[in-house]
């Protein structure tokens, strides 16, 4: 095994031709999609119409083939195999391993849905007209509800978790570099030091920059509704493209600073403040209606999630499967060479069993408790309460969250709770935006751990650029549109890792 890589200079622990290609492709993307954001809107619909209608079916059936692969690696004896030697021992606390790991995984993105999709669905929704439930019922509560937790569930944890491993494994195990390519070493050896390993990575780059940017402009538009609530600033494009040169600017301070002094400290408090706000809400909402929607869920999950996740809408000319459960998909696969990275690099002397368990499973619970906390708040809200969240959903959906908390008519403690979320929203945000940076610089540095500031500098900036592009474009669409455009390529990419991965650990004497 060989990595040629060697570069002085500016280019000092980086890869020269990689860099600079990468910089190219996102300095056009930005200007073109700027100069001419309406056709720039037009073509990344067009494009992403045409990806669900023909190719819908391969985004189910990929995402289902990574979940069955990774559930049999968790409970076979492969599962004994550490990331790592033998006597590697974990660099990170379990605690701050799982803060940091879900704080990657989930960024905004859950905060930003757990009300807003639950009440969408609550409406209507294709299993509602095949289980024959009526809309705006209790009934139809629950199934928007179980809904929402399937997407954000297993299958998605699957696609961050399997990409993690791939990575660990070849890294720590293996002894290769900390980059996509690594993983397809078992089937095409020293070649992924060539062409075909540079254009892997490079894909892996832009679904990282793109993936990324997609959660940050949902997070961008929510704090923009948040500082409508709190402060009356006014809801607007410049207003979010404020926002995200303010925060942009303190996430690469934090990328600067390293996984150890900025991410880790920075997840930490993200999981403090996140326990803050569900205990609110869990006191001030319906606590035994939380409490019986949680159990409820969690049996409806069970029963559910492995049909649920095999279903492909019929051909009916209405497309809601790629509006949500393929947009889901595609979401978690752009991210995935991001938060698998990321995971990856933390996880180091932990077993692939403890791993999986933890990059899977808990995390599938957790979020869970969350949407049944916000979105049976929400529902109770509709069900028994005034109302008034159907509404908000339907006019904008980054007001459902502030609007669910003004309903719960916390009094003096209501502007107090809309900051804490906001707060929230923000340093979601930052730890998203921190660590894509990180993983960018990680892969164009050929897997160093520590990959030059001045880059990690570049790309921080650049991630700002390519979200208020995308929010110039179309917004929430365009963001969603992008995702299903750059996450195809990926996916299948993931299937050729985890065929690498399978050949790796026959041969591995751990398993043994």
């Amino acid at each position: 095994m060989k990595n040629n890589t060697a570069a002085s200079g500016l280019w000092k622990n980086t890869h020269p031709q990689m860099t600079v290609m990468a910089m190219i492709v996102v300095v056009v993307f930005c200007i073109a999609t700027i100069g001419n954001h309406e056709a720039a809107s037009s073509l990344f619909s067009a494009i992403k119409l045409w990806i669900e209608t023909h190719l819908g079916w391969l985004y189910i059936s990929i995402v289902c083939a990574i979940f069955f692969f990774s559930l049999f690696l968790m409970v076979s004896p492969f599962g004994r195999i550490k990331l790592g030697s033998d006597d590697q021992q974990p660099e990170f606390s379990s605690f701050s391993w799982f803060a940091m790991l879900f704080s990657a995984g989930v960024g905004v993105g859950l905060l930003f849905w757990s009300i807003a999709e639950p009440i969408y669905h609550f409406q209507g929704n294709p299993f509602q007209e095949m289980l024959g439930v009526e809309p705006n019922t209790a009934e139809a509560a629950q199934l928007g509800l179980n809904i929402a937790i399937f997407h954000w569930g297993l299958h998605a944890w699957g696609i961050y978790a399997l990409t993690g491993l791939c990575l660990g494994y070849f890294a720590f195990r293996q002894g290769l570099p900390l980059t996509i390519r690594s993983a397809l070493y078992p089937i095409l050896g020293d070649r992924i030091y060539g062409p075909v390993g540079h254009a892997v990575d490079l894909l892996a780059v832009f679904a990282t920059i793109f993936g990324v940017a997609t959660t940050l402009g949902l997070g961008v538009v929510q704090i923009n509704a948040g500082l409508n609530y709190l402060f009356g600033t006014a809801i607007a494009v410049s207003n979010q493209i404020l926002i995200i040169a303010v925060v942009t600017a303190v996430a690469t301070f934090s990328a600067v600073s390293g996984v150890e002094k900025g991410i880790k400290k920075l997840s930490e408090w993200n999981i403090r403040l996140t326990v803050i706000l569900l205990t609110v809400f869990t006191i001030a909402g319906p606590t035994l209606f939380i409490v019986s929607v949680f159990f409820t869920s969690f049996w409806d999950y069970l029963v559910g999630f492995i049909p649920m996740g095999l279903w492909i809408e019929p051909e009916s000319g209405v497309n809601w499967q790629g509006g949500w459960t393929i947009f889901y998909w595609a979401w978690c696969g752009a991210w995935a060479p991001f938060v698998g990275m990321f995971i990856a690099r933390i996880s180091k002397g932990r077993t692939i069993r403890e791993y999986l368990i933890g990059a899977m499973v808990v995390p599938t619970v957790v979020g869970m408790l969350w949407l049944s906390i916000f979105g049976g708040t929400a529902i109770h809200i509709e069900l028994f309460g005034v109302g008034g969240l159907t509404e908000a959903v339907n006019q904008d959906l980054t007001t459902a969250l502030y609007r669910c908390i003004e309903l719960l008519d916390m009094g003096a403690a209501t502007w107090m709770v809309a900051a804490l979320a906001t707060t929230l929203l923000l340093t979601w945000f930052v730890t998203s935006a921190d660590s894509g940076t990180l993983v960018i610089c990680t892969i164009l540095s050929m897997g160093s751990m520590n990959p030059p500031r001045r880059f990690r500098i570049f790309w921080g900036v650049g991630e700002g650029l390519v979200t208020a592009a995308l929010l110039l474009a179309g917004g929430i669409a365009a963001l969603k549109s992008i995702s299903i455009i750059v996450a195809l390529p990926f996916l299948i990419i993931l299937l050729l890792m985890a065929m690498g991965l399978g050949f790796a650990l026959r041969r591995d004497p751990g398993a043994q």
